[in-house]
C-alpha cells in the first residue's frame, strides 16, 4: 500500500499553514482518461472536487501539481479492483525528481477513506509527495489509521473509475504490474512499451 519510499524532507512554506486559503473554493476538476480497460480509443471523464476542510495540505498540493500539468499523460500504474486505483509519477522522471523530496506534512483523518474518495499515498510520516489513491471500496477505512487522509471525491464518473485497467495486478517484485523504482526512473518510456493497456489521463480541466 505504500508509495515509493522517497521521501526526504518535508515541504513547508511559509503559508503551508493556511494551505486551505489557496484551496478554499471547492474546486471540481475533471479528468479524461485514455484506454479505459485497455482498449486503444476508449475514452472517458470523471470529476473531482476537492474537500480542503478535510485535509488542507493535500487539498493545495493537489491544486499545485493541477496547475502545472503535472496530471498529464500519467499512468494508472496500480489498479486493484475493489481495493484501490494508484497514478500520480510524473511520465517524465525530470519532472517527478523535483517532486520527490517536497514532502508533506500531514493532515489529520478527519473523513474515511470510503468509495469514490480521494488521498495522497503515504510511506510513513510526512512523506505524501505526488502519489494517490482513488478508493475503490468503503472497505478501505483500515487505512485512516495509517494516516491516509482523504482530501477530494469523486462527484461524477466513478463508473468510468471502475473501468481503469486493472489486468496486470499488484506491482514487482509482488506482483506482475509496474515496477515502481522504474516508473521513477524512466517514467513513461518504462510503462508504454512494457504496459501498453494501462489507462492514463489524456486531458485535465478545472471547472
Amino acid at each position: 500500500m505504500a508509495a515509493y519510499a522517497a521521501a526526504i524532507s518535508v515541504f513547508s512554506p511559509t503559508n503551508e499553514a493556511n494551505a486551505d486559503e489557496g484551496a478554499s473554493s471547492e474546486k471540481l476538476i475533471e479528468f479524461t482518461v485514455s484506454n479505459l480497460e485497455g482498449v486503444e480509443g476508449n475514452e472517458g471523464t470523471f470529476t473531482v472536487k476537492l474537500r480542503p476542510d478535510w485535509a488542507p495540505i493535500g487539498a493545495q498540493r493537489f491544486v499545485d501539481l493541477t496547475e502545472k500539468n503535472f496530471w498529464q499523460d500519467c499512468r494508472f500504474f496500480r489498479v486493484l479492483p475493489g481495493f484501490v486505483a494508484q497514478f500520480g509519477i510524473n511520465g517524465d522522471p525530470n519532472v517527478q525528481s523535483t517532486w520527490r523530496s517536497r514532502s508533506l506534512k500531514d493532515d489529520p483523518v478527519k473523513v474515511t477513506n470510503s468509495r469514490g474518495t480521494m488521498v495522497f499515498a503515504t510511506s510513513g510520516p510526512n512523506s505524501r509527495t505526488t502519489q494517490l489513491f482513488i478508493n475503490y471500496s468503503d472497505r478501505n477505512a483500515f487505512l485512516d489509521k495509517s494516516g491516509f487522509s482523504p482530501f477530494a471525491e469523486i462527484v461524477s464518473g466513478m463508473d468510468v473509475v471502475d473501468k481503469l485497467y486493472g489486468g496486470y495486478g499488484e506491482g514487482a517484485p509482488s506482483g506482475k504490474g509496474p515496477n515502481q523504482g522504474l516508473i521513477q526512473a524512466k517514467g513513461n518510456a518504462y510503462l508504454a512499451p512494457s504496459y501498453p493497456k494501462l489507462s492514463y489521463i489524456s486531458k485535465v480541466v478545472t471547472k
